[in-house]
């Protein structure tokens, strides 16, 4: 079953999605991110060229040619992605499929309409007898 686990009052969640990319990469699992907005997928590919500073995730569209051999693929609602291993969802609601991948990281800012979103979310996994396990990101950045 996947493990879902839910990043909470984030400060930034592009940046936290880089976090969480980069560390799985360096663990040698793929990674989707998923949204179905253009124009997240836009930030979060320029983000995934600087970040982090010192290297260099690579990374295309899950419709590209190369999709099959890149370990961080973004990925719109129509793709049907190669990987299914890490998934995270940038997008307000569930991702479509999110049940063939091993892990789901959902990432919550401070925004009282995300913080909506992600509550639903949350029911949503719940409701389905999914395990999901919470990380509040001020506790890590405080302690």
């Amino acid at each position: 079953m996947t493990r879902i686990d839910f990043y909470t009052e984030a400060a930034d969640k592009l940046e936290i999605a880089c976090r969480i990319t980069h560390k799985a990469y360096k663990a040698g699992r793929p990674v989707v991110l998923f949204s179905s907005d253009e124009a997240m997928l836009a930030r979060v590919d320029r983000l995934l060229w600087t970040s982090p500073a010192v290297g260099f995730l690579p990374h295309c569209f899950a419709a590209e040619a190369i999709a099959a051999e890149t370990p961080v693929l973004l990925a719109r609602a129509a793709d049907n992605p190669h990987h299914d291993d890490v998934l995270i969802n940038l997008d307000g609601a569930w991702p479509p499929a999110f049940a063939r991948f091993q892990r789901l990281a959902e990432i919550v800012t401070l925004e009282e309409a995300d913080r909506v979103k992600a509550r639903a979310r949350y029911r949503f996994y719940k409701d389905r007898g999914y395990e999901v396990i919470t990380h509040r990101m001020t506790e890590a950045v405080n302690g």
